[in-house]
């Protein structure tokens, strides 16, 4: 199935697509280093062997034309920086919104469907009626904004078309708040998802169940010993149980664990721990792993534990992603993650090779969606079109 990916940066949700059977008929991104990683890692995105045209450049300016009517699906990340709740805010207010593109090509090229991600910061309550107003865009994209009209004016409008019942809304269109860590992601990240399918497909889709909790990650800790076990970890240097944990824990030691149904929460030991010492030059020898010093501890950047999923790895908005990228070690002092480290964290392969220096990849990685996360979304939205042929 042919898709387009657009504002593809790193590529993450662009390599999901692939690994879901999503044939890219072109990816698009504006910044050179991250078509840079695109191109160097191109074979992550031909599934089928096919080769894709990558557009270096402003979104707006790519000529969609040729796909129209020809696209399966839309998939991609607009910016995320006017509604992260690291950045200035302005939601849509900032020019660096992407949105009205995103509509505009759903309404140039009418797939079959779309799939668009952001930051949970899209949902705060500041941004609620232009949140509205994306949903309704996305639902209605032949209804475009006529040139005397401001936004406030075209959303009433499309909720003037949507409330009256007299007109079937073009795509149905699903939202929800996803914690990546749920899906077997080593990283506490939460992103909202926008899916919309072809109303006339008459299409039945809901999201895809969790597949890991945290509360079996507690049991595999705390009742079983499983984790430390496979870890090799000696009761001696076992931590105890957080305080403000043991109520929970004894609730689960208490649970029946037949008919367990998910897997514990990935954590950062389980997916760095087989790499070498970063700090032992001698013994590196995948690509991006390299040690970066000047990590310290300050106010709001504390870096992750290594026995929980990292916290959500950032992009920053000033250089170094704010000193948050940083993994605290057994012994409570801290180094940056490596590149590498990062990239498994996003569940980017080892033989992904990122482009860039040091600040300029973490931003890269830092601005990602985790591919395992994008695999899964997007693998439900493929089997729901493919059984429309079934």
């Amino acid at each position: 199935m042919s898709s387009i990916e657009l504002f593809a940066g790193a590529g993450g949700l662009a390599m999901g697509m692939a690994r879901a059977g999503f044939q890219h008929s072109a990816v698009v991104e504006w910044d050179d280093d991250a078509c840079q990683t695109i191109r160097e890692n191109r074979t992550h995105y031909d599934s089928h062997g096919e080769d894709f045209v990558l557009f270096e450049g402003d979104a707006r300016k790519f000529d969609l034309t040729p796909y129209a009517g020809d696209v399966e699906v839309i998939s991609g990340g607009p910016p995320c920086q006017p509604f992260s709740l690291g950045g200035k805010h302005r939601g849509n207010l900032d020019e660096r919104d992407m949105f009205p593109t995103a509509v505009q090509a759903v309404n140039k090229t009418m797939p079959r469907a779309f799939i668009f991600e952001n930051v949970k910061g899209l949902l705060r309550q500041s941004f609620a009626s232009y949140f509205e107003y994306t949903y309704l865009q996305l639902s209605y994209p032949e209804v475009v904004k006529r040139k005397s009209e401001t936004w406030e004016s075209h959303l009433a409008r499309l909720e003037g078309i949507h409330s009256s019942g007299k007109r079937k809304p073009t795509y149905n269109v699903l939202f929800r708040l996803l914690n990546a860590a749920d899906y077997g992601v080593p990283q506490k990240r939460e992103r909202v998802f926008l899916v919309g399918f072809r109303s006339d497909l008459g299409i039945e889709w809901s999201f895809p169940e969790p597949t890991h909790s945290g509360d079996e990650l507690l049991r595999s800790k705390w009742v079983t010993g499983e984790y430390w076990e496979r870890h090799r970890i000696a009761k001696k240097h076992r931590p105890a149980p957080p305080e403000k944990m043991k109520k929970r824990i004894s609730r689960l030691a208490s649970d029946d664990l037949q008919g367990l149904r998910q897997e514990p929460w990935m954590t950062v030991r389980d997916a760095i721990s087989d790499l070498p010492d970063p700090e032992e030059p001698s013994l590196l020898t995948l690509p991006n792993h390299v040690f970066t010093p000047g990590a310290r501890v300050y106010k709001g950047h504390t870096g992750s534990p290594y026995d929980e999923p990292s916290k959500t790895l950032k992009a920053g908005a000033h250089g170094v992603p704010g000193g948050e990228n940083m993994l605290v070690r057994d012994d409570g002092s801290v180094r940056y993650f490596t590149v590498r480290e990062a990239a498994r964290l996003q569940t980017f392969p080892d033989d992904y090779i990122f482009h860039g220096a040091w600040g300029e990849t973490m931003r890269q990685l830092g601005n990602a969606v985790p591919v395992r996360l994008a695999e899964v979304v997007a693998r439900s939205v493929s089997e729901a079109l493919n059984g429309l042929s079934m």
